[in-house]
């Protein structure tokens, strides 16, 4: 559709009718790049004109047609996974007393998976309710009540406690099976957060609260915004999920032709040789923090997959088994660095409940699923995303007292502004760092995330330390010293793609990526005898950063090898929800995008005439995002009257 006819974004909904026959409904809850994908799922996207007898049918259409948007299950989700936040933060706070806060942590995760699997099946309906509802009134029979039942499930077999057989879950989550003693208030809160229906849980988000409930330091956090799922999927569709399309597109076709020409068997080889595909992709996030992003990039991927298996039982290949020989997207395709232990298990935690969420919504049930239920993959790898050293050695002054710094994370209110700055009680040790080298990361396809945000200059070395800069400045001599920390990570996917080692990758960076500073990086790859081409930008996009909610500015880059065309798009109009979320429309062009983020004539490399000094201006240059309207402000001002 043309800009002016979308000004309110496109339709969330796209129905095909067969007329006569059925009506397929497809979504696009992003609303922004025409990625219509089946709805609910591929498993169910199809209404027969049989099924409009039912009654859930027509209202369903009806709410189509009336409120859209009602319709999108992360609406829904997010409510829930935020009340299930607050009374894990509530928990963990009475908790930390006594405990650990690490302990606290692993003992509360364990609880509330113990409540997804009862909510999907995996063990007796309600029987982990009762249990907590039946420990109130004999709390000392708790803590062992719990480590029992943790010790069944990481063994599988029959559980005395629930007094049926249950399956193996092992995974390294239940492998230390202590249980926490609580008094009856504290099981009052499990009890209450066990009620909720865990089917509805929302993994993009869940990552990111879970995080803030249970660090003592983020909790206060709890109720800030999160980054909303459709800014992340709005990176996550160009990088990964577009070429597999296109891919995907020319599969269809062949295979569909191959049929028709009566090569049955051919045809079902050609799609079968996609779905493998699929099921040896490797996706990186290097630096993942909860996982939100690896938990969208697996569930656009599973609804890939529900097509491919579409097609392959349209052509008469029959019941396409869960396993289908174990080819089949499943955790182990998302890969993950992180520097935080905590967030590492929980993204972890969210991509299996994210990953047993979409075979639920296929399958209908659980009970195909292989043992062990969740596995230890070790595809989260709880280490240094961009440096790596042979040692480091504690730094101390002339008097052989240790050398510290801020801790690069605590914060509190300024006296005088409330505004959260650095904690200067906050302190850990310094180091110097040995051999310091580029960190390596794992063999992968693409590569997309969100890395944090530290800016340049002072902002980044009290963070990080002055021992911690030198190394990456010797770690990384091609990358200028006035750049972004985010830049590191785009210099070094960078690399990986001009050798051809990665297909594409896409990061968020702050918006200050087109400034001259740091658009050198990017002007390095573009212009060097095997260069990169940006196939797809946002200069300029609101965001919620995930580690404080605040509100900010960035850009989204996404790059492959080779000399080719890309898709600019720039926001027309913001505005707020109702979801408190804030919806953007887009302007799209096509055409190659230059290092500061442009399309048309490339003046980021122009040089000043020497003979015109002195004699012009730049006019008025403006600072600060006062003087700055959008499109929707001009127009209330008289733009166009």
């Amino acid at each position: 559709l043309p800009a002016e006819e979308i000004g309110g974004g496109r339709p969330p909904f796209l129905l095909v009718v067969d007329v006569g026959h059925s009506i397929a409904l497809y979504t696009d809850w992003s609303r922004a790049g025409g990625h219509y994908v089946p709805f609910p799922d591929p498993a169910r996207y199809r209404l027969r004109l049989e099924d409009l007898r039912q009654e859930e049918v027509r209202a369903l259409l009806r709410t189509i047609w009336t409120d859209p948007l009602s319709l999108d299950p992360s609406r829904r989700s997010a409510r829930v996974t935020r009340e299930i936040a607050d009374r894990l933060a509530r928990l963990a706070r009475s908790l930390e007393g006594a405990h650990p806060a690490e302990a606290v942590a692993q003992f509360l995760m364990r609880c509330l998976f113990t409540m997804f699997a009862e909510d999907v099946g995996l063990l007796p309906a309600g029987s982990f309710t009762q249990l907590l509802t039946e420990m109130k009134a004999q709390p000392a029979g708790f803590a062992p009540a719990l480590q029992s039942l943790w010790e069944s499930m990481d063994r599988g077999g029959f559980s005395p406690i629930v007094r049926q057989a249950i399956p193996r879950f092992n995974g390294g989550l239940f492998a230390q099976s202590e249980a926490l003693p609580l008094n009856p208030d504290q099981i009052q809160l499990l009890v209450e957060a066990a009620e909720a229906d865990w089917r509805d849980v929302e993994p993009a988000i869940f990552g990111t609260l879970l995080e803030r409930a249970l660090d003592p330091r983020e909790r206060h956090k709890l109720g800030a915004h999160y980054t909303p799922r459709a800014y992340v999927e709005r990176l996550v569709q160009p990088t990964v999920i577009q070429p597999l399309r296109a891919e995907w597109a020319a599969t269809q076709a062949a295979a569909l032709q191959l049929a028709e020409d009566g090569q049955e068997a051919r045809a079902i080889e050609t799609v079968q040789a996609f779905l493998r595909r699929l099921a040896q992709l490797r996706i990186l996030d290097p630096a993942c923090g909860s996982g939100n992003f690896l938990y969208v990039t697996l569930e656009l991927l599973k609804r890939l997959e529900g097509e491919v298996l579409n097609l392959l039982r349209d052509l008469g290949h029959g019941q396409i088994s869960l396993e289908l020989g174990g080819v089949m997207v499943t955790p182990a395709n998302l890969l993950g660095l992180e520097i935080n232990p905590r967030a590492a298990a929980i993204a972890e935690l969210v991509l299996w409940i994210g990953f047993l969420q979409w075979q639920l919504r296929q399958q209908g049930d659980l009970g195909q699923l292989p043992e062990p239920i969740i596995r230890d993959l070790h595809n989260i790898e709880c280490r240094d995303a961009v440096l790596s050293w042979s040692g480091r050695r504690p730094q101390v002054d002339k008097d052989g007292q240790p050398v510290t710094r801020w801790d690069g994370r605590s914060t509190r209110p300024h006296p005088v502004t409330g505004e959260e700055v650095p904690d200067p009680e906050a302190r850990v040790q310094a180091y110097t760092y040995h051999d310091p080298a580029a960190a390596e990361w794992p063999d992968c396809d693409f590569i997309v995330g969100n890395p944090p945000f530290l800016g340049k200059g002072e902002r980044m070395r009290a963070a990080l330390g002055d021992g911690y800069i030198e190394a990456l400045r010797q770690a990384y001599p091609k990358v200028p010293g006035s750049v972004d920390f985010v830049m590191y990570w785009w210099f070094k996917a960078g690399e990986l793609a001009r050798s051809g080692q990665i297909q594409r990758f896409g990061f968020i960076t702050t918006n200050s990526i087109s400034q001259t500073f740091n658009r050198r990086v990017i002007a390095y790859h573009l212009e060097q005898k095997k260069p990169l081409s940006l196939v797809f930008a946002i200069p300029d996009h609101p965001w919620v950063d995930s580690t404080d909610g605040a509100a900010v500015r960035i850009a989204m880059t996404v790059a492959e090898s080779g000399k080719t065309l890309g898709q600019l798009q720039s926001v027309l109009n913001e505005h707020v929800a109702k979801s408190g979320e804030t919806e953007v429309d887009l302007l799209k062009e096509s055409g190659s995008i230059f290092p500061d983020l442009s399309i048309g004539a490339d003046v980021s490399g122009a040089k000043s005439l020497r003979f015109a000094e002195n004699l012009h201006s730049n006019g008025m240059m403006i600072r600060g995002s006062g003087f700055i309207i959008d499109f929707s402000q001009a127009e209330k001002l008289g733009l166009g009257r």
